[in-house]
């Protein structure tokens, strides 16, 4: 892998203003970390996966009509093919397959960790007492981060052949250890 995480960072934030994104960015980033020892070959795979989750949506708040175009022409220039594909196949819409246990899981982990730390966000207690039966009252309130695509949830853990409630707490036990870098700690502690 010739991309660094501090070059992908640096491209993250030359094309992204919003903190909020950046943290969204962040928050998969660190999924994906996680992920890539749940799903993948391990400590081989964590950087790529990382930077993956990371860079995303590095253009959609730039350019949202030509959302992930950019960014995938981005990957292919500098030779990160795989990556490419990965963020290619997180936006269903384009209906790329998902072929690599990297593909599957970006898919998988990209929305549920935004409505998970808009769970967090919302709780005196942030993320430290956060359990996916929460999560799942909360994904059945359609007013409750009403962007987030309830269907694109399902059809990510379906993509990866996983048990939805076993890997909402997969994300939450990944986030715990970075909440006050994601504000995600609650207004208690």
């Amino acid at each position: 892998m010739a991309l660094t995480r501090a070059a992908a960072w640096e491209h993250l934030c030359s094309w992204t203003d919003s903190s909020s994104l950046l943290n969204h960015a962040r928050a998969v980033e660190l999924v994906m970390r996680a992920a890539a020892h749940r799903y993948g070959k391990g400590e081989a795979d964590v950087e790529a996966w990382g930077m993956a989750g990371m860079l995303h949506d590095a253009d959609y708040e730039r350019w949202p009509e030509d959302h992930p175009m950019r960014i995938v022409r981005w990957l292919w220039n500098c030779h990160e093919e795989e990556l490419a594909h990965a963020v290619s196949a997180h936006y269903s819409k384009w209906g790329v397959p998902h072929e690599s246990a990297l593909d599957k899981t970006l898919i998988a982990c990209d929305e549920i960790t935004g409505f998970i730390v808009a769970c967090c966000l919302v709780r005196p207690e942030g993320v430290s007492t956060l359990t996916p039966k929460s999560v799942k009252k909360k994904l059945k309130d359609k007013r409750f981060a009403a962007s987030v695509e309830r269907a694109e949830v399902q059809a990510g853990v379906d993509i990866l052949g996983v048990d939805l409630t076993e890997h909402i707490q997969f994300i939450i036990d990944a986030l715990k250890p970075h909440a006050e870098e994601l504000g995600i700690q609650g207004r208690t502690q």
